[in-house]
Order: C-alpha cells, then sequence, then structure tokens
C-alpha cells in the first residue's frame, strides 16, 4: 500500500506491527510460537512448541528475514527512509550507513558514504510523534510529543510536525551526515471510546515499543488490582541484562486491597513483545487509569481453585460415560464477571465446531467439598466461524465415591436464560467434581462465561 499511495500511514503500520505483534509471537529463545498475540493474560497464556499445521511460525521467519527490504524505497532519484535500524544501503548508486540505538533512543545518524547528486531524501516522521499512533481515530494519545530535530552536516532543518516526511532536496555528496533526534518520552494511549473494555484504561508507549504490565515485575504478582493516574511521573531505564536487554518503565501505582483499601506502589512495565519469557504471569496492555477499572485480587473459590477439563461422551444408563482423554479447559473460573451473554472480553471456553452436539465440561476440585449450588453463565454471540449460543438444554452430575458420574437429585429447573446467571439449587452431595453436559442447538454452537459453585 505505501508502494501504490507513498502515504507514511502504511509504514507506520509495519513498524508497529514489527516490534510489537510480530516480536511477540516468538519466544526470545526462538523455539516457542504464540498463534495469537492477547493484550491481556490472567496467567492462562503460554506460547507452544512447533506444532503441526505451523503456518505461522514459517510466517514470522519469512517476514523477519524480509525486514531490510522495509527500510529503504525510491521513486525516481528520490530516497524514502522508512524504517529506523543500524546498517548499510545501497540504493541505485548511492550508497547511505544508519548509526543508531533504535529502538531504545531517538537520536539516528545517516551518513552518505558513496555517490552524488541532486535528488531527495526524505525521512518518514513516525506516528508515535504524533497525535495518534494508527493516523486514525482508533487511538490516540492522552498528551503531547516534543518536537522532532533535524539537521544536515549540523544544519537545522525546520520540520512540520504534522507531515509524513522531512524533505530534504539538494546535492547529495560522499560524507554528507542527516542527525536525527526523535524525542522518545513515555506517551498514554487512549482507545475509541467504542472500545468498551478499554475505557478508563491507558496503554504505556516509548517511541515504537508497546509496553505491559507483568507478574512477573510487580511485588504481589498481580497487574489486574493497580491503576495509573494520569499525573504519576513514569521514568525510563535500559536494563542489559533483563530478557536479552531491553528499557524498563518504572513509576508510582495505586493498588486495591481485597478490603476496598488503596495501596502505593511502584510499578514496572516491559516491551510487549518479551513478555511470557519468564513463566505465566498476568499481563495486561490496557492498564486502569481509574479505580473503577481497577479489579481487587479476589478471594478464591471452590471453583476458582478447580482444574477445568471438556470432554464429550455418550450418556450411559443415567449419566455421561467419562472421554477416555480429557483436555485442558480454561475462562469459566476466572472470576471475572460478565456484563452480559456476548461479553468476549475476558476468557471463556466455547466448543469450537461443534453444532447441536452434546458437549461436556468438568471441574475437578482441589479436595472433597459439600456442594448444593451452582451458577452458570452461558456464552451467546455472533462469530465468522459459526454462532454460540445457549444451550437447548443441560444437566449436572457429580461425582460419587465410586467415581462415577451421577446427576444430582431435588434439582431446581435447569434454566437457559441469557445475560444473567443461571443458578440451580440441588440436593448437597459430597464430591471432587462436577460436569455439565449440554445439549446444543440444532446448527449452532455454544459455549460458558463463568461457572460458580456454592455449598
Amino acid at each position: 500500500m505505501f508502494l501504490a499511495t507513498g502515504q507514511s500511514k502504511y509504514m507506520d503500520v509495519c513498524e508497529r506491527a514489527l516490534y510489537n505483534n510480530v516480536l511477540s509471537g516468538v519466544s526470545l529463545s526462538g523455539d516457542k510460537f504464540f498463534y495469537d498475540n492477547p493484550l491481556e493474560s490472567d496467567g492462562e497464556h503460554e506460547r507452544q512448541k512447533w506444532f503441526g499445521c505451523a503456518c505461522c511460525p514459517g510466517n514470522i521467519t519469512r517476514f523477519v528475514a524480509s525486514v531490510p527490504g522495509y527500510i529503504y524505497a525510491q521513486q525516481g532519484k528520490d530516497i524514502f527512509v522508512n524504517l529506523y535500524a543500524q546498517g548499510k544501503a545501497k540504493i541505485g548508486n548511492i550508497e547511505l550507513e544508519q548509526t543508531t540505538d533504535y529502538p531504545w533512543n531517538g537520536k539516528i545518524s545517516i551518513k552518505v558514504t558513496k555517490g552524488n547528486g541532486k535528488f531527495a531524501i526524505k525521512l518518514r516522521i513516525p506516528s508515535w510523534l504524533k497525535s495518534s499512533p494508527t493516523n486514525n481515530s482508533l487511538y490516540t494519545y492522552a498528551d503531547a510529543s516534543r518536537l522532532p530535530l533535524c539537521s544536515v552536516n549540523g544544519d537545522a532543518i525546520t520540520v512540520s510536525p504534522t507531515s509524513d516526511y522531512i524533505t530534504l532536496s539538494r546535492s547529495w555528496k560522499k560524507g554528507d551526515t542527516i542527525e536525527l533526534d526523535f524525542p522518545m518520552d513515555i506517551r498514554r494511549i487512549v482507545a475509541n471510546d467504542n472500545a468498551e473494555d478499554d475505557r478508563g484504561k491507558i496503554a504505556l508507549e516509548r517511541g515504537p515499543i508497546v509496553f505491559c504490565l507483568e507478574g512477573k515485575d510487580q511485588a504481589d504478582h498481580k497487574v489486574f488490582n493497580k491503576y495509573i493516574l494520569n499525573s504519576a511521573p513514569i521514568t525510563a531505564h535500559y536494563e542489559a541484562n533483563l530478557l536479552n536487554g531491553v528499557m524498563v518503565l518504572e513509576g508510582k501505582a495505586k493498588e486495591i486491597q481485597q478490603d476496598g483499601e488503596i495501596k502505593d506502589v511502584t510499578f514496572r512495565a516491559i516491551p510487549y513483545s518479551t513478555w511470557n519469557n519468564r513463566g505465566n504471569e498476568q499481563m495486561e496492555v490496557w492498564i486502569a487509569n481509574t479505580p473503577a477499572k481497577a479489579v481487587a485480587t479476589p478471594l478464591p473459590t471452590i471453583a476458582s481453585k478447580a482444574q477445568t477439563f471438556c470432554n464429550r461422551g455418550p450418556i450411559q444408563n443415567d449419566a455421561p460415560e467419562t472421554a477416555p482423554v480429557d483436555s485442558w479447559a480454561g475462562g469459566t473460573n476466572d472470576q471475572w464477571e460478565p456484563k452480559r451473554s456476548s461479553d468476549t472480553s475476558k476468557p471463556y471456553h466455547y466448543w469450537w465446531l461443534k453444532r447441536g452436539t452434546t458437549e461436556a465440561i468438568t471441574y475437578q476440585f482441589d479436595q472433597e467439598y459439600e456442594v448444593s449450588n451452582v451458577q452458570v453463565y452461558w456464552l451467546d454471540f455472533d462469530h465468522y466461524d459459526g454462532n454460540f449460543r445457549i444451550p437447548e438444554s443441560w444437566k449436572l452430575y457429580y461425582k460419587d465415591a465410586q467415581g462415577e458420574w451421577r446427576e444430582v437429585a431435588d434439582h431446581s429447573p435447569y434454566t437457559v436464560r441469557k445475560d444473567c446467571y443461571n443458578s440451580v439449587n440441588f440436593a448437597p452431595v459430597k464430591t471432587t467434581g462436577l460436569k455439565i453436559l449440554a445439549k446444543l442447538r440444532n446448527g449452532e454452537s455454544g459455549g460458558v462465561l463463568e461457572w460458580k459453585v456454592n455449598k
């Protein structure tokens, strides 16, 4: 799109994707991969080793190898400098050398090392120095950036901050040197108000690098219970021995305690591209900047301490037969409260590509409990792979002392209402596990947003 239009916004997206999305898709060890790039995790995400249908890892290797071809472009005799990176390049009969510590530092030197002639060198002004990182209303900065500086052979050049490029038209010769200084202020990003889950939150960015909070760097290993006031100062420093060498942000945050008390704490933020390289921990890119959007760490419950498995099997007599192999499932016991049945802003469990079938989800408790109530919040939303709807019907089973599944007795109706918890009371049972067996609607899939278990 850039080659077709010459508009810098396409290279802004390229740079943003390169330093954040692409690099986060592969571990620092180079042998684990994310299929997707979540902007928030309760610790359930982890990069996978090489897998059978490895389309995405191959795309990463191809893209990284092609990056040199994105740095420069040429139109006639004019040269576009679209990305900033240390290295040498030959463009036609001109050779250039960039010297820089970008993206950690905004100082860039570009020297003509061979060739001469009259032409323009056009230097992209990154969108992270403007009012929107994406050049539209999707994301905007809550603060203003300082102006970039430019000089040629020591002579200052006037820079218009709203321009796509700094255009330097002159007769160039060997030894001519361009100096750029892009101020790398720590900036706060706000999302369009239509992004419901991002209301009352900010993302932190320095230069082209988007940062995140990861539990590993916080004193209590939690991130969702913190909020950073817009007035809070934030500093940046480089740590050579952390994550192969990264810039780290530090500042003061507020932390909500379980009793509602607000505590002052220090936070640390790392580049998003480097998260999940030190084990599974909580992580968030969109950070609360008001107490209303921070969430105190909830106390553990029977459900939250349970292991969740997805399985499928036919009913034999009065109970479903346990599937030979249970697969791990998540999202139903993370203690996030849904806003509605279509609220997919937090993890949930769904029976992907299953339509009209009977599906099961199981809790395996950490010990035996006596329970007499469950509350189920059903998933219901439209999706390109097939719609998810509340089930046609469902039943609840418990594991008896012999390890057999039995339907709970004296239960209240198994309701299938949208946008609320469906509560079922039953005769108390002592058990180490519960199972939901759901009959999906004809032609539709289904899932569960949250499933609570009560004594």
